[in-house]
């Protein structure tokens, strides 16, 4: 499990990452706001980040942290 910190405009927050290779997939958490989710190999790019980006939007109220975080969350479950 890896965890890193994401700086945003309002807040920085911790990022869990567990890659499960057996399952093909990635469990992403952000504990500070009661998130998580899975991302198989498989979901493009292109639609991960538009799906974590709506996700996000309830959760913050800046719409560039959502997007910044969607954009730093793509990158780091890639790079694994």
């Amino acid at each position: 499990m890896k965890i890193r910190k994401a700086n945003l405009e309002m807040d920085t927050v911790s990022v869990y990452i567990h890659e499960n290779k057996k399952e093909e997939q990635t469990l992403v958490a952000i504990p500070s706001i009661k998130w998580s989710t899975i991302i198989p190999y498989e979901e493009n790019n292109t639609s991960l980040t538009r799906r974590l980006e709506d996700e996000f939007q309830s959760a913050f109220n800046s719409s560039e942290d959502a997007t910044q975080l969607s954009l730093k969350l793509v990158q780091w479950v890639r790079e694994m």
